[in-house]
């Protein structure tokens, strides 16, 4: 019987796919307003179909420009964060050349980011300022990659850098840092543990296809959004992204 709800879910899945993804592609070709809202509409039926509830606490961003900088535990995060609100995400370049992941990455309009480079940063912060002078939201996970799940890593601040350029706009008054904690709370209906992490979290050398195996087994599971209070950019972007860390730390503790 569960091969058969797997199975269920996963045609639902891709029967949704069959909608949405050719819709996002010529919403896209086309610069129809639509595009920002396929993606969350898409990350909501995924949550939905395999038992994933999300509790979302604060205000969200509004129109200004909005840097979000969050915490990242998993790739769930994407979907979790996807389904709140129209939104792109930054990412390393690798990403851009995975199978599907880097596909469905490039229809969310995520930002591709080459740390190798050091140029990189530079002009991905041109490409973000770009973006946000238009009032797009994008997320930054400001740990500059997943952890355990246990422990929040100091948030890094090169890309925050896109603020500074984005306030250089005549048109621009404001830029705001908004803080964003995860925090998978329930497993099962039972408060997550130490031992659950390994199941949630992806980190390290993580086999990917052992937590997408769980994850379409649709064990229930429930996540806290919680939005911060927005921070006004103003000058140094390593006290905005230290203002913005222990906004998040405080959530996580809270949650």
């Amino acid at each position: 019987m569960s091969r058969i709800l797997v199975g269920f879910r996963l045609l639902c899945l891709a029967l949704c796919s069959l909608v949405l993804v050719p819709l996002q592609m010529l919403a896209l070709l086309l610069g129809w307003d639509i595009l920002h809202r396929v993606p969350m509409w898409f990350h909501r039926v995924l949550l939905r179909l395999f038992n994933v509830r999300v509790i979302e606490r604060g205000k969200p961003p509004g129109e200004a420009a909005t840097l979000v900088v969050s915490n990242h535990v998993s790739w769930l995060d994407i979907p979790v964060i996807g389904s709140l609100h129209p939104l792109s995400f930054i990412a390393k370049s690798e990403i851009e050349g995975w199978p599907v992941v880097g596909f469905m990455a490039k229809l969310q309009r995520s930002v591709f980011i080459d740390r190798q480079r050091r140029k990189a940063t530079a002009e991905v912060n041109d490409a973000l300022a770009h973006r946000l002078v238009k009032g797009e939201v994008i997320v930054l996970f400001a740990e500059g990659t997943t952890s355990d799940g246990n422990r929040l890593l100091p948030f890094r601040s090169s890309l925050v850098g896109a603020a500074q350029t984005a306030l250089m706009h005549d048109d621009v008054e404001h830029v705001f840092l908004q803080p964003l904690a995860i925090s998978y709370t329930r497993r099962h209906g039972l408060p997550v543990t130490r031992r659950d992490r390994p199941f949630i979290a992806w980190y390290g050398d993580m086999d990917l296809a052992s937590h997408l195996k769980l994850f379409v087994q649709a064990i229930p599971l429930e996540v806290v959004v919680t939005w911060g209070e927005p921070i006004s950019f103003e000058g140094s972007r390593k006290v905005a992204t230290k203002r913005a860390e222990i906004e998040v730390r405080k959530a996580l503790k809270h949650a």
